[in-house]
């Protein structure tokens, strides 16, 4: 007998489907539900229900929901590494619940990223299906619930279907359909366990019928064995649209967005502009952006650069982080902010939000679409002019592509400290593109320009790394040419992979004259915080929030950190 005939028969006041509806958002992987021979016509009339499933339909008393524990129940999935494949790595995104194995096709000779979940049989899949489909009659939360967390409601009410189907279900069954219920319903379906990954930077879907692939952090390329068909990731595209906020359709089949956790979508819907089918890229951010101290120790720069930005932050002076796509432009120049100086007043602006500061004195401002036809788009470059009129300190572009970047330089030359990044391979390719259409800044503003950072994504042995290639400063413009002359501060090594100073600065000479300094005091001033640089590092302080707490207390009450070096924690707190 079907399953849903039987909780029809066991629930007489659901009403019975005339024919059953499979939704998308259900659908698994092929190796998720075991196949099972439909009944015979001539049983789907008995009431009797079979010995193997007669424990899961024993009525019982409502009591407290139990939540799945790996430590009590065991895994829930049942993973093996298939023919052809040899498994390199393997780890948990949620334990006991979604794991991951790092293969190598012995065929292809290529790595993939194969992820197992929970397996269905017939009946726990059917019985999905049926809840899946009464929760959205149910999911009307009340004004109480709405303040409640959603997914405590979301299991009780799939406990009150279970109860008014008159079901018992066994420990192992219950908790698979917990998982896919909070996965379809709270999570992104499909690609919900990526999302969770943090080894994960790009998910990358082609268009119907591909296999997704990734960017991983150690294994970078790499196919997985997730496969979207039509309308399953029609359905999808439409979902990550409408939890970032904005529309897709037919008539507007493009879509630049952030998701709510942060990460970067851009997604085209059908066939109408990629003719492979729908096709969606989520480029993922930490929720905790890298601080300085963390890219300290990945070898991005070394404590003498940090330093370097640190005094020139500090001192008010511009910069610009340059390189290629997925180069860690976005990734220094966040972690170079926290540099900022407390209560100082910050605006940033953005296309999608990518910037997370630990800063009060903070306005977060990012562009919008027009939103009905005829509408008012707001831009970067109506951003900036507003951000003019705010008496800003310093000013955080995200990227500078446009017409925007005149304002950003008027905005250097007034005496606004800003920062931003930009593509460019080089030094000379950033000032010929700034000059060039359609960013047409004049050279005599781009010698307002205080630093450029080059970085780049590059190779050291099998392993690509994130490395600053210089740091160069722009020494103004030379009298007798018309040319911006530039001073190479720091220098990579890529023999040694080493980053070092070349012992000339023109922004040390300018911040010591500025500040009445000696050449002693410089010194005395760069050893003392690559002091502290050095005890955040050897103390295993990373995280943003406490790095930054301890810069602004150096700030406002520096002997209390140097009193402190040796525990910087107690001080962070």
């Amino acid at each position: 007998m079907q399953v849903k005939e039987l909780i029809d028969k066991l629930a007489p006041s659901k009403k019975t489907e005339p024919e059953k509806l499979k939704l998308p958002e259900i659908d698994l992987h092929p190796e998720l539900k075991t196949e099972e021979k439909p009944a015979p016509p001539s049983q789907k009339t008995k009431l009797k229900i079979p010995d193997a499933l007669a424990p899961l339909f024993l009525r019982k008393e409502k009591k407290s929901i139990e939540e799945y524990d790996v430590e009590r129940y065991g895994s829930l999935v049942d993973a093996h590494v298939p023919e052809w494949y040899e498994l390199l790595e393997q780890y948990w995104v949620e334990k006991g619940k979604s794991l991951i194995f790092i293969t190598l096709n012995r065929k292809t000779n290529q790595k993939e990223y194969l992820l197992f979940e929970p397996a269905l049989s017939d009946f726990e899949y059917e019985l999905l299906e049926r809840i899946h489909e009464d929760l959205r009659d149910v999911l009307i939360l009340s004004k109480d619930e709405l303040s409640k967390d959603h997914r405590k409601i979301l299991l009780e009410k799939m406990d009150d279907l279970l109860a008014d189907y008159g079901l018992t279900l066994e420990h192992t069954s219950l908790f698979k359909l917990q998982y896919y219920l909070i996965r379809n319903f709270l999570g992104w379906s499909r690609i919900d366990a990526l999302m969770k990954d943090p080894q994960l930077e790009d998910i990358s879907c082609d268009g119907n019928g591909i296999p997704l692939f990734l960017y991983h952090r150690k294994y970078r390329n790499i196919k997985t064995n997730i496969i979207f068909e039509s309308n399953v990731l029609n359905s999808l595209a439409i979902t990550l649209a409408q939890r970032s906020g904005k529309h897709i359709s037919t008539g507007s089949p493009m879509l630049d967005a952030t998701l709510p956790e942060g990460s970067r979508l851009n997604l085209t819907l059908g066939s109408e502009v990629t003719t492979r089918g729908t096709s969606f890229t989520i480029r993922k951010f930490r929720e905790e952006p890298f601080s300085p101290i963390e890219l300290l120790d990945y070898g991005t720069f070394n404590v003498d650069a940090l330093v370097y930005f640190w005094l020139s932050i500090e001192n008010n002076k511009s910069l610009i982080f340059i390189g290629g796509t997925a180069s860690g432009k976005t990734t220094s120049l966040n972690a170079v902010s926290l540099f900022i100086p407390p209560v100082a007043k910050v605006v940033s602006i953005e296309d999608t939000r990518e910037i997370t500061l630990y800063h009060e004195n903070w306005i977060a401002s990012v562009t919008r679409p027009a939103l009905t036809e005829g509408g008012t788009a707001i831009d970067m470059f109506d951003l900036l002019k507003a951000a003019m009129r705010q008496r800003p300190e310093y000013i955080i572009v995200g990227e500078v592509r446009g017409h925007e970047a005149q304002t950003l330089f008027q905005a250097m030359n007034t005496g606004h400290t800003t920062f931003s990044t930009m593509h460019a391979g080089s030094v000379d390719a950033a000032i010929h593109r700034l000059e060039s259409e359609p960013l047409n800044v004049p050279r005599n503003m781009v010698q307002a320009l205080n630093i450029i950072s080059v970085q780049g994504l590059i190779y050291r042995g099998t392993e690509r790394v994130r490395r600053a290639q210089e740091i160069v400063e722009i020494a103004g413009l030379d009298p007798a040419t018309g040319n911006l002359r530039v001073n190479n501060v720091f220098v990579y090594d890529p023999v040694h992979d080493l980053f070092s100073y070349t012992g000339r600065s023109q922004i040390y000479a300018e911040i010591g004259e500025r500040r009445g300094w000696s050449r002693d005091q410089m010194e005395s001033e760069i050893r003392v915080r690559r002091q502290v640089l050095e005890a955040m590092q050897k103390q295993g302080i990373y995280d943003y929030i406490s790095v930054a707490s301890l810069f602004h207390l150096f700030h406002i009450n520096r002997q209390k950190v140097l009193d402190n070096l040796s525990d910087l924690r107690k001080v962070s707190q």
